[in-house]
């Protein structure tokens, strides 16, 4: 499925920015523009099922193709947060970007969390009140796109996740040169996985102040965290 798209900047080198779930381009309000402004041309996309994209049958491999069709081949970097890191680690072999960053990547969950993750349909109906709650360190601008991006969301991908970490997910090797960019807490990567990640070879950083939702949480601190990667 051809994804819909957002673009900033004209850059020559592209850089890809792959949501998490129950989001889309959207989320990436904040860093797009900076990297547009490092000389990027930044492409944003809407999985399959979010935003403006298609819906159809929801899975790992469809999530991961799709990003193969959509975008140009050997980009000069993707950073893919969440489900959208697992969606990266699956294509990044065809991709080929010259970079990955995974953000708190959705490699495995355990079964409770896969359970609960079916829950997220509960989101459809979440009030404001209800997302600053959970993100105290949101802006604003954050919460109305939390509330745009998941009314556009269809909720019938949650429903895809047991399937989907059925088996692991995380990669045994990275296949090109690849940074994980984990939160100070409630990561999805527990420790001793962080650790087996830089014994296979992939650099691990960490945003101390920031909670799953790093680029949102602490902006500052994520950028930092990017240093000598874009």
């Amino acid at each position: 499925m051809k994804l819909h798209t957002r673009e900033w900047g004209t850059g020559e080198r592209v850089a890809v920015l792959i949501h998490g779930i129950m989001s889309d381009h959207r989320t990436w309000r904040r860093v797009a523009p900076v990297l547009a402004d490092r000389g990027y041309r930044v492409i944003g996309v809407d999985l399959r099922g979010h935003g403006a994209s298609g819906r159809g049958e929801y899975g790992a491999d469809s999530w991961a193709d799709d990003l193969v069709e959509t975008v140009p081949d050997g980009p000069e970097l993707a950073i893919g947060h969440s489900l959208g890191g697992m969606a990266l680690a699956l294509a990044v072999e065809r991709l080929a970007p010259k970079r990955a960053v995974y953000c708190d990547p959705a490699w495995e969950l355990p079964g409770h969390a896969v359970s609960a993750a079916a829950g997220f349909a509960d989101f459809k109906h979440v009030t404001r009140t209800v997302i600053r709650g959970y993100n105290p360190r949101w802006e604003e601008a954050d919460v109305d796109v939390e509330l745009a991006t998941i009314a556009d969301w269809d909720a019938a991908t949650a429903l895809a996740l047991a399937d989907t970490y059925a088996v692991s997910r995380t990669p045994a090797r990275p296949v090109v040169p690849s940074l994980v960019v984990l939160p100070g807490a409630n990561s999805l990567v527990p420790p001793a996985m962080a650790d087996e990640l830089a014994r296979r070879g992939f650099e691990v950083r960490r945003v101390p102040d920031a909670g799953h939702t790093l680029y949102r949480d602490d902006f500052e601190g994520f950028m930092t965290a990017l240093d000598g990667w874009v």
